[in-house]
This record gives C-alpha cells, sequence and structure tokens, in this order.
C-alpha cells in the first residue's frame, strides 16, 4: 500500500517532469525563432526556412533575452512559466477557420499588369490594413501575393512574429504558425527571385517580403510600422495606405514573451487577404 509520503513525493516529481518537458519545448521553440544565420549577422526577421538578416539589429541585451534559463532545483510549489495572452484594446476573436495549407510546384504564370494599379486589404482581427502593391518595381512579387491571395492562402494564418526593438516590423503569411508552432518556416512550395533592391530602405509604411537568402522569396511578408534600418536585401513590393495605426496599436501591446523579438501579444491574424486591380 502507498502511503501518503510517497504519494505525495511521486505527485511532486510528476509535476515537475509536466513543468520539465513544458521548459524544454518553450526553450526549443525560442532556438528556432532566435536561430543565427552566420557568426557576425544579427537575426531579424525568420523566413522560408531560414532567417532574414540584418546588420547591428540587436545589441547584447537583446540576446541575453533570448538565452535559456540556467536549471533550478525543483520544488513541490514550481508552478509553470508558460506565457499568457492578455487582451489587447481593438483585437477580437480570430474569425472561424484554418489556413487551407495549399502547395504549388512553381511560380505562378504571370497575370498581373505591370503597368496597373493594385491593391490589397488584409482583414484582421485587430482592424483592417489597406495596401497599394507596385507591379512596376516588382511584378513577380505582387504576382504572386495576389495570386495567393485569390486561392485564399493567407486567410486565418497568424502573423507570428513582432520586432520592437531597433528592427519595427510585423512578419506574416506563414500557414504553419499556430500556438504551438512559433512559426517562420512555412511558405506555398515554390520561391521566386528577389525584385526592387536597388536602394531598397524600409521607412514606415513599407510592405516588403521576409526571405532565407538571395532568390528565396515564398509567401512571408513583413509589415513596417516605424522607420526600419535594413541591408537592401528583402524586396519592397507596396506601401501601407491605411491601418498603420492598428499595427502601431499591435506593436504598443508588445510579445507574448515580453521581450523586443517574439509573438505578437494580439493574436494577430489575417481572417481574409483579397487583392484587385485598380
Amino acid at each position: 500500500m502507498v502511503s501518503s509520503e510517497q504519494r505525495r513525493r511521486q505527485l511532486a516529481r510528476e509535476k515537475y517532469e509536466r513543468q520539465a518537458r513544458r521548459r524544454a519545448e518553450m526553450h526549443a521553440a525560442r532556438r528556432r525563432r532566435n536561430t543565427i544565420l552566420g557568426s557576425a549577422l544579427a537575426v531579424v526577421v525568420l523566413a522560408g526556412g531560414g532567417v532574414l538578416v540584418g546588420t547591428g539589429a540587436f545589441t547584447s541585451d537583446d540576446k541575453k533575452d533570448t538565452a535559456a534559463a540556467p536549471p533550478t532545483a525543483p520544488t513541490a510549489t514550481d508552478e509553470p512559466t508558460t506565457p499568457t495572452r492578455t487582451p489587447v484594446e481593438g483585437c477580437a476573436d480570430p474569425a472561424p477557420g484554418a489556413p487551407n495549407g495549399k502547395q504549388w510546384k512553381a511560380e505562378p504564370a504571370m497575370s498581373v499588369d505591370a503597368a496597373g494599379t493594385y491593391t490589397a486589404t488584409l482583414d484582421t482581427n485587430c482592424g483592417k490594413v489597406t495596401l497599394s502593391l507596385d507591379a512596376a518595381k516588382a511584378p513577380h512579387t505582387v504576382n504572386s501575393f495576389a495570386f495567393l491571395a485569390g486561392e485564399q492562402y493567407f486567410d486565418h494564418t497568424k502573423c507570428h512574429r513582432l520586432t520592437t526593438g531597433g528592427i519595427f516590423v510585423l512578419q506574416c503569411g506563414d500557414p504553419t504558425a499556430s500556438a504551438t508552432n512559433p512559426g517562420g518556416t512555412g511558405g506555398p512550395g515554390y520561391k521566386f527571385a528577389d525584385e526592387n533592391l536597388t536602394g531598397a530602405t524600409y521607412p514606415a509604411g513599407t510592405l516588403a517580403m521576409a526571405n532565407s537568402g538571395p532568390g528565396t522569396n515564398g509567401s512571408q511578408f513583413f509589415l513596417v510600422y516605424k522607420d526600419t534600418q535594413l541591408g537592401p536585401n528583402y524586396t519592397p513590393f507596396g506601401k501601407i495606405t491605411g491601418g498603420l495605426d492598428v499595427l502601431q496599436k499591435i506593436a504598443a501591446a508588445g510579445t507574448l514573451e515580453g521581450g523586443t523579438d517574439g509573438h505578437p501579444m494580439a493574436d494577430v491574424t489575417l481572417n481574409s487577404v483579397t487583392a484587385a486591380k485598380g
């Protein structure tokens, strides 16, 4: 027969093991999200199975934020440290539904008119963001974005990454991102070349592609809500024409993890994305 003391110890041990598993999962997620490409480069935005990088983005203090904490001695009163979302004013529950996860073997055939005017709308659970798309300078990028929007590929996907220190962007477009997947590796199955990089800058209001190196554009993109210094490595393909205040509100709420780089505290979801000529 098991004594009450033995039972207490068994329960304490099981609780510690559950907490250890949770901590290991969190640390693994942080490591995946903050993998550094090259010893001289700093992580800025994860994309397409790799990283979007820039110089001078993080300080040593930022690196401390993402380092795994040293283990501590277990006690019977240890509590899980999983971050908890708090409501963000102006953000509603996401619309019901899930990403369709479609995949294609090749970049879609060109159908946009490079001389035409194109617009897009991101209908998020925190408000609408409207965009003008630059088909003249980035025809392949606009063509891909409009194609994916027409396939409802972006609908119900999460904006999985927010940076609030040095780099000021919200990253979206990964259909694999979820509450249990940190995101940053999903894409449509095809990649295409960079465009419009000569002299590229990233002031507030820029819409640009995330990537994992030259010629690796897919579905992930980022929205710049405050002037950001990056090298000309990420295809700018449009401008934010409305809803910059929505992005600034999301940024002001910070990250779920509490640092300058992580999931948005607001569970930002693209309820739908549309793109059209005119």
